[in-house]
Parts: structure tokens; C-alpha cells; sequence
């Protein structure tokens, strides 16, 4: 999964929204900085680049993520963990950043208050999250997909996760919970390039949980043929082309 998942995912969905972060980042001046939710390290490598005085340290839930991260940026010290119980001591770190990970976490406010806990006075936490799935070109041609494909029982991962914390107002709120000050909030547009739909179909089918459940209700060859017939209709064939929005918060402990 993470090999298709960086080919054919982090190019269209997540590199624009890395970059945009980095800067965000680099503007800041951290010297100690710690990333959740990894993943492949399109945002490491970034921050590797952008702050290259800052020391790194790149963490994941997922041991497939942390060795192929770790091979991409090997600038940064890579380690397996949960983010709501990290192996760090109190006051490390000036800065936290997350891409697109938040919406994962079981618990975000224990989740933000270990973030708080690992963080210097006067540090912060930098992250986004997706906006609502209709405002994400990609991930709303697959949902149409899946819906035309599986009727019935249509995988809800989607919009139960990834596009799930779309609201600003319960994030901040989430944030004050976990004793964050929230300095601030922007609402981010960008826009993904991919060859073809076809080819953010296979990432999203092949490298993200909704593999698994596509694969329980029935035949993946005919669910991935129709979601990829709706996304390029939706999207139009060759080299496509959509809009997709997130959130953008900056929180200072």
C-alpha cells in the first residue's frame, strides 16, 4: 500500500498541501520539530529542505509507512507512534506539524494534549485537515463511484474519515479543550493534478482502507471498472484536473 499510495496518491492530493505547510513552517523558524502521521514523508522531505537547520524527527502509526518514509527522507530521525501516547519527554519540541492526520486520531484531544505535553512554552502545532468530501474534486468522483458500484452497502470511509472533522468549529473547539490557544484558522483551496482518473482511482482502491472495503463486499475488478468509468466522466478523460479544500489551523501551547 504505501508504495501505490505515494505513486499514485501524494503527487495529485497531498504534495500541494505539503508545500503549502512548509511554508507555513519555515516562516515559524523551528529549530525541533516532530511530525505525526508521516506517512510516505512528502511533508518530511519539505521540512527537510525548507528548515534544514531544524532537527526532524518523523513519526507513524504504521511500520510500512516508517520504513518507506525513512528510505524517501533519511534526513529525519524516523520512529514508529501512537500519537496519543508519544515516546518523548515533556518540552522537546518547538514545533508539532500534521498533515492530514488529525482525522484519524481516536481520541484528538488526548491526542492534543500529548502534542501540548511534548511541546516547549510558546511552541506550536501546525496541522490541516480535509474540508467536506464535496468540496474535494477526487475524493467526490470516487464516493459517486463507489455509490454506483455498491448501491447497497457502500463503503463509508471516505466521508466517515478522512472528510469526517470538516468542521472548524469543533476542531478549535477540540484544541482550547487540550489547553491550545488557537492563533489561527484559514480555509485553503489548492489543486490536484493527475494523469487521468483512472490513475487516482487505482491509488485510492489500492492504497487507502477503502481497499479493504471494496474487497469485503464483492468483486474489486468490477468495482474498480465502474468507480474508474463515474470518476472519469466526472472528471473527464486524459490528464484531469479538480479543487480540493482543507483547513488549516496553527495552535500555540
Amino acid at each position: 500500500m504505501p508504495e501505490v499510495y505515494e505513486r499514485h496518491l501524494v503527487p495529485v492530493l497531498f504534495r500541494p498541501f505539503a508545500e503549502d505547510l512548509v511554508a507555513r513552517a519555515a516562516v515559524l523558524g523551528p529549530r525541533r520539530v516532530l511530525e505525526l502521521a508521516a506517512g510516505t514523508g512528502v511533508l518530511t522531505s519539505g521540512l527537510l529542505s525548507a528548515v534544514p537547520a531544524a532537527e526532524v524527527t518523523a513519526t507513524d502509526l504504521n511500520d510500512a509507512m516508517v520504513a518507506f518514509g525513512a528510505a524517501r527522507a533519511p534526513g529525519a530521525v524516523w520512529r514508529q507512534a501512537d500519537a496519543q501516547r508519544l515516546p518523548f519527554p515533556d518540552g522537546v519540541f518547538d514545533l508539532v506539524v500534521c498533515q492530514f492526520g488529525v482525522m484519524f486520531f481516536p481520541d484528538r484531544i488526548a491526542a492534543y494534549s500529548e502534542v501540548r505535553r511534548v511541546l516547549a512554552p510558546g511552541g506550536r502545532f501546525l496541522f490541516n485537515t480535509w474540508g467536506p468530501l464535496a468540496t474535494h474534486a477526487f475524493a467526490a468522483a470516487l464516493q459517486a463511484g463507489l455509490e454506483r458500484a455498491l448501491p447497497v452497502d457502500t463503503p463509508g470511509f471516505l466521508r466517515a474519515v478522512p472528510h469526517g472533522y470538516a468542521d472548524p468549529a469543533v476542531v478549535a473547539a477540540d484544541l482550547a479543550a487540550a489547553g491550545f490557544a488557537v492563533e489561527q484558522e484559514r480555509e485553503v483551496t489548492l489543486t490536484g493534478r493527475a494523469p487521468s482518473a483512472a490513475d487516482v482511482a487505482l491509488g485510492f482502491l489500492a492504497g487507502t482502507p477503502v481497499r479493504a472495503e471494496v474487497e469485503r463486499r464483492g468483486d474489486a475488478s468490477a468495482v474498480r471498472e465502474a468507480v474508474t468509468g463515474t470518476m472519469t466522466d466526472r472528471l473527464g478523460p486524459g490528464p484531469v484536473g479538480g479543487a480540493m479544500t482543507a483547513y488549516v489551523f496553527l495552535g500555540s501551547a
